[in-house]
């Protein structure tokens, strides 16, 4: 089991090319807290995007600890998923289904739900959590094709999960959509990725109240600077010893400690938050 103290660490600065895997980075993200699982979720059946490594893994194997089968959507190319996967079944004895697919395409989200829900038949909890960020000076840098892409992936791709999944969902099973710090104050270099921050987050309140009859709750997280592959593979020359300082706690966190806010929105502790967002993010005041 990974060491957890996360207040300790020494982050490097390096590099990665997109999209980034946790292997190459050094130290590795922690991705599992020391806390035992108390059963949570039993046998919840859970979907979750991007769920092969960063905020994705630390959840997927989260929920896995609280006892739940877990399906991981992820994008094939340099992943992390086998290890992910692996310590599901292995260490939690948990299923875990992999589907590798690009969701910027509505097919392809058609066409995982449809795989998960002849393996799971039914799904329990569903996690959108993908997410891509491309670091540009000007809105005169960003074009419509670099525009498009990051729509498809971040919010796009929620509405065509969530409409293929709801048929297979029930009066108990919930939604939890993964915005950003960056919704609520934005970011200057990250203009199109904080856009579609600010849409998950109407997205999940608008949500919340239209799935408030079928008792399916949706809610949020927002996390703030979390120590992931998405930053060393985005951020060029990312000074990782100074990534995250600039927040109250004076430190980045770890998907770790954003993945507890996943596993109580999935639980009956939650069963009266719905339409609600959580924000792990060091500090900062949102007020939003």
């Amino acid at each position: 089991m990974q060491k957890s103290n996360p207040a300790k660490k020494i982050f490097p600065k390096q590099p990665q090319n997109r999209p980034g895997i946790e292997s190459k980075m050094k130290p590795e993200p922690v991705y599992e807290s020391l806390s035992p699982g108390s059963n949570k979720l039993a046998n919840k059946k859970c979907v979750i995007t991007g769920g092969d490594s960063g905020i994705g893994r630390a959840v997927a194997i989260a929920f896995a600890k609280e006892g739940a089968d877990v399906a991981i959507i992820y994008l094939k190319e340099n992943s992390d998923a086998e290890l992910t996967a692996q310590i599901i079944r292995e260490k939690y004895k948990r299923e875990c289904l992999l589907i590798a697919a690009d969701i910027s395409k509505e097919r392809n989200c058609i066409s995982a739900i449809k795989k998960i829900n002849k393996k799971f038949k039914h799904i329990d909890v569903l996690v959108n959590n993908s997410a891509v960020q491309f670091v540009k000076k000007s809105i005169t840098e960003i074009t419509t094709e670099q525009l498009t892409h990051t729509f498809a992936v971040n919010i796009f791709a929620m509405f065509w999960l969530t409409k293929e999944s709801l048929p297979h969902m029930k009066p108990g099973s919930c939604i939890i959509n993964t915005t950003s710090v960056t919704a609520y104050r934005g970011s200057p270099e990250l203009l199109d990725y904080s856009s579609t921050k600010g849409a998950i987050v109407s997205f999940t309140r608008s949500l919340a109240a239209n799935l408030s009859d079928k008792k399916i709750r949706v809610n949020g997280v927002a996390p703030g600077p979390i120590w992931t592959p998405l930053i060393t593979s985005t951020i060029k020359n990312v000074k990782a010893e100074v990534f995250g300082t600039d927040t109250p706690m004076k430190r980045p966190g770890q998907p770790c400690e954003v993945a507890p806010c996943f596993v109580f929105l999935a639980s009956d502790d939650a069963s009266y938050i719905t339409g609600q967002i959580m924000h792990p993010n060091g500090g900062e005041i949102v007020n939003g």
